[in-house]
């Protein structure tokens, strides 16, 4: 499955176009490399997702077949490590 589709239907980036352009920004890495919006997700792999207001480590435990429900898209993979980030904070007026 491709990483932008993965992203979508876990849950991890609300839009595929968005999946999309932050693999095109390198805001997603995998394993610590850059990654591509086309490249085939594995279970093992460690996805870090770093934009300007978090920061998300997951392991991917399953690739879904179909777009799971809601409730169901936490079993693809596990949190390492989320950090909530204030764009703002450095800033001073």
């Amino acid at each position: 499955m491709r990483l932008d589709i993965y992203l979508k239907n876990t849950g991890l980036i609300k839009q595929r176009s968005a999946a999309k352009r932050a693999c095109d920004t390198g805001q997603i890495q995998i394993d610590g490399h850059r990654a591509k919006a086309s490249h085939s997700v594995i279970v093992g792999e460690k996805i870090l997702i770093e934009t300007d207001t978090r920061l998300l480590d997951v392991e991917v435990l399953e690739i879904p077949v179909r777009p799971p429900a809601r409730r169901d898209r936490q079993r693809f993979y596990r949190i390492i490590r989320e950090e909530k980030r204030d764009p703002y904070e450095d800033l001073s007026f």
